[in-house]
């Protein structure tokens, strides 16, 4: 599953005021960080401010900092908050009725899929996700995270397209009977 845009701007969001709890910041500082267009990371700090995820303070010398602090934010939440989590577009309310309802397996199949991945977001804290020094490995996920010799051993690798490999693997070997 591969989250929105928007959701990505409102986890950098998070992570940027997290690292910065001294002071108020403005959407403009954080945009130019991440390189992210300002009138869409305003839309994304309206709606997490809504939320009680931000705090902000209008005027002059305003900014935003986060709601809560980073131990009590739980990163299901916020991806609940700003996607809809929908694995098949069977699963939507709004769907047209599907041709293969009542003998297709993959909605139970991905919905399990859902729930299991919305359960494991929702195990981990903005304090957990806030440096990679900070994302460990759960038991059992060591083999897959691929750590090698790294100076970090049991962490999850931060190269975006490492991860994203690990996520096909079990694409490549569907069908062989590993």
């Amino acid at each position: 599953m591969r989250l929105t845009a928007y959701t990505d701007y409102a986890l950098r969001t998070l992570l940027y005021l997290a690292d910065r709890r001294d002071r108020l910041v403005t959407i403009a500082e954080i945009a130019e960080y991440h390189g992210i267009p300002k009138n869409h990371l305003t839309k994304v700090v309206h709606q997490l401010g809504q939320a009680g995820v931000l705090r902000t303070v209008r005027g002059r010398q305003g900014g935003i900092a986060l709601g809560a602090a980073p131990e009590d934010i739980r990163i299901g939440t916020v991806v609940r908050g700003t996607e809809e989590v929908c694995m098949a577009p069977c699963f939507s309310a709004h769907a047209p009725a599907c041709p293969e309802a009542g003998r297709c397996g993959l909605q139970g199949v991905l919905g399990r899929a859902t729930r299991a991945w919305m359960a494991e977001l929702d195990g981990v804290t903005l304090a957990e996700v806030m440096g990679k020094e900070n994302v460990r490995v759960r038991a059992g996920d060591a083999a897959t995270a691929k750590t090698g010799d790294s100076p970090r051993a049991g962490t999850v690798p931060s190269d975006a397209d490492a991860l994203c490999e690990i996520a096909q693997q079990p694409l490549a070997s569907a069908g062989r009977g590993d």
